[in-house]
């Protein structure tokens, strides 16, 4: 009986050395998130694109950003992981080319979704200044409300004729969606979380990149939960209706074909 025991004991310690040499010999690579903006089937042009929205209104566009944060992948066995809370945020702007390429260290592995946030989770917006760095920094860039203390989640700017002349005689639309939930009390949440399957898994190999181009559609910003018009809601800032828009842009993002080199 002792032999037996020890004998069981001998295979199951090699058969866990073996495993943790596999996931060592394993490793990891590296997923380049591409972020491509578009409308509809065509890329996003800022500022001389000229598109027409659910209304039938015809706007440009001068300014997109957003956030992507909290992100999972899925492998095929249904394991998930999850990238470490100081590498998953990350703003994509629309003007800056560096900025839409996201790089994620992942085990290597075979992966059939992601998951990500649009935005900037409750937990993180109240950490310490000190814990909000590199493009979290409040004075980095103009996604953050000094004065409602919180993230934009999504930021989008332009042209349209639909919309009323400002004191300067210019027709301009603005969405600034942003709240988190709230500090103390129950406020907009108006962070979405986004899950996406690939169409073919993608099969992630120690030391080599992998892309994983995505799409961001401004037209279903419009439409979705519900048409927007330009014309009777040109500017959203912080009100109820934002929550409308924030239906609409959880549905505005798609997968396209990954690769791998």
């Amino acid at each position: 009986m002792k032999r037996l025991l020890f004998a069981i004991a001998v295979i199951l310690y090699c058969n866990t050395k073996e495993d943790a040499a596999a996931q060592s010999k394993r490793g990891y690579g590296i997923i380049n998130l591409q972020f491509k903006n578009v409308a509809g089937t065509q890329d996003l042009q800022l500022d001389s694109g000229v598109y027409t929205n659910a209304a039938g209104e015809q706007f440009t566009v001068t300014e997109l950003q957003y956030f992507i944060s909290n992100i999972i992948l899925t492998a095929a066995n249904n394991k998930q992981y999850i990238i470490p809370q100081n590498s998953s945020y990350f703003l994509i702007n629309a003007s800056d080319s560096v900025s839409q390429i996201c790089t994620l260290h992942v085990p290597a592995e075979e992966y059939k979704s992601i998951s990500f946030m649009i935005g900037v989770d409750s937990l993180r917006n109240t950490m310490n200044i000190d814990k909000r760095t590199g493009v979290l920094d409040p004075t980095s860039s103009d996604m953050y409300w000094q004065w409602n203390s919180g993230y934009i989640c999504l930021k989008m700017e332009g042209i349209s004729s639909a919309a009323p002349a400002d004191p300067l005689g210019l027709h301009k639309y603005r969405y600034h969606i942003g709240g988190f939930g709230g500090y103390k009390s129950s406020a907009l949440n108006n962070t979405k979380t986004v899950t996406l399957n690939l169409s073919k898994s993608i099969n992630v190999s120690a030391n080599k990149n992998s892309n994983l181009p995505l799409l961001a559609d401004v037209l279903k910003l419009f439409s979705g939960s519900a048409d927007i018009s330009i014309a009777k809601y040109p500017a959203v800032i912080f009100n109820p209706y934002s929550a409308v828009i924030a239906n609409n842009y959880s549905r505005m993002f798609q997968l396209a074909d990954a690769e791998s080199k």
